[in-house]
């Protein structure tokens, strides 16, 4: 568990820091950044880390993750729609309207909101259960998901290291509890 887990906190902060950030409100910028092979990595780590989380927390409370699961699921199609979808578009003349298209479909933006929720919900699941700082943090990270995306570049990095301090911390705290209470086990 705590090898996963880290692993996905590590790749939620190489998200925003691999990420090309070029003014995407320009035909340029959307394509120098979508058309990127930076583009493609970055967002696949963030994909990777919405795998491998419920699977870390199958050892800490398994409602938390079959929920954080659904929520994973509704994410991904659009993180996939995002990473693959824009990046094979980049250098079309009409990128701007493409990328708009793509990014703002009813059905699209509705499953990706509800799972980023869905996932934030699981995650405060998880710290109303383990009541530690650990878990607060990590509530945290999942918590202001959604909302970081209204921010700029440096605010979107900093919930990188957000998101990496609370996976890290919540992974190896948890290890230490369930050390120390074998008894402990996922509800």
């Amino acid at each position: 568990m705590k090898w996963t887990l880290s692993a996905a906190g590590l790749l939620f902060l190489l998200y925003p820091a691999l990420r090309p950030w070029h003014d995407e409100t320009t035909a340029a910028g959307a394509a120098a950044s979508m058309g990127s092979t930076a583009w493609v990595l970055s967002h696949l780590c963030a994909m990777i880390g919405f795998i491998l989380v419920p699977i870390a927390l199958l050892e800490v409370h398994r409602g938390a993750a079959i929920t954080f699961w659904v929520g994973a699921g509704l994410t991904l199609p659009y993180y996939g729609a995002e990473d693959f979808g824009l990046h094979a578009i980049a250098q079309q003349s009409n990128v701007l309207d493409l990328a708009e298209a793509v990014r703002y479909n009813p059905f699209a933006v509705t499953t990706f909101a509800l799972g980023l929720v869905t996932m934030g919900v699981a995650a405060v699941v998880v710290a109303l259960k383990l009541r530690t700082p650990a878990a607060v943090v990590f509530a945290a990270g999942f918590a202001l998901f959604l909302p970081q995306f209204f921010t700029p570049p440096a605010v979107r990095i900093a919930h990188g290291v957000l998101m990496v301090v609370g996976c890290v911390w919540l992974a190896w705290d948890s290890a230490r509890r369930q050390a120390e209470h074998p008894q402990l086990a996922a509800a």
